[in-house]
């Protein structure tokens, strides 16, 4: 198994599996709303898009961001502690970052699942026992390097094993400079003041089973269900 890292979604990484990693908090928000019971996650680029998917799927609820802060338009934020239980079967979802990396996975790679610190411990179990060459794909800040991604794609890239290209053994060796979860995810933050706590939720590790995985498109959306 080859392990190779993108630092940003401009660098031209794909293999068979793809790991979409936006630690703070996409990935980590997905991860725990199926775990919470929603059956599936839909993800958009625009909010728009959303708005639109929201009035053609039955009962179907959203949520997101830009910068970190809300949009009105929305049902709900971003912040996972706000998805320990399901309020519904379908979550759809638009964020600065990271569902911009899901979509931009999708067309590029044969599978994509997603990871966080969360579910870091089911999602190394899982590709493991898979076997192939993985990316793990950092979503980035506005298109640019973001530490928090970073330090959360060594964490998975020590987790695997195999055979690391130069990029994976970067990743894993900035996640070894760090004691623990919380100090590396806030060794540089992104977004307005007042989100410790949901820094202190998505720096957990290994406390969910579920591996999240994009099960094909609905509309302009990528369907994020629970593997």
């Amino acid at each position: 198994m080859r392990v190779d890292v993108a630092f940003t979604p401009a660098e031209n990484a794909s293999a068979p599996l793809g790991i979409v990693v936006d630690v703070l908090r996409a990935t980590s928000t997905i991860a725990q709303a199926l775990a919470g019971g929603y059956e599936r996650v839909l993800c958009c680029r625009e909010i728009d898009e959303a708005l639109a998917l929201r009035e053609r799927v039955p009962g179907a609820q959203t949520a997101g961001e830009r910068r970190a802060v809300k949009v009105p338009e929305f049902d709900f934020g971003m912040s996972p502690r706000e998805y320990v239980r399901a309020r519904g079967q379908t979550l759809i979802i638009s964020t600065t970052n990271g569902t911009s990396g899901i979509l931009e996975a999708a067309s590029r790679c044969d599978e994509v699942w997603l990871g966080s610190l969360l579910n870091l411990g089911a999602l190394a179990r899982a590709v493991r026992e898979r076997g192939t060459d993985v990316a793990v794909l950092c979503a980035g800040f506005r298109g640019a390097f973001a530490f928090d991604d970073a330090y959360c794609a060594g964490r998975i890239v020590a987790e695997l094993g195999g055979e690391r290209t130069d990029a994976a053994v970067a990743a894993a060796a900035l996640a070894r400079a760090f004691p623990d979860a919380w100090s590396g995810l806030t060794a540089r933050t992104y977004g307005p003041p007042g989100l410790d706590e949901d820094i202190r939720f998505c720096a957990r590790e290994s406390v969910l089973d579920v591996v999240p995985r994009y099960a094909g498109m609905e509309g302009p959306a990528a369907a994020i269900v629970a593997r």
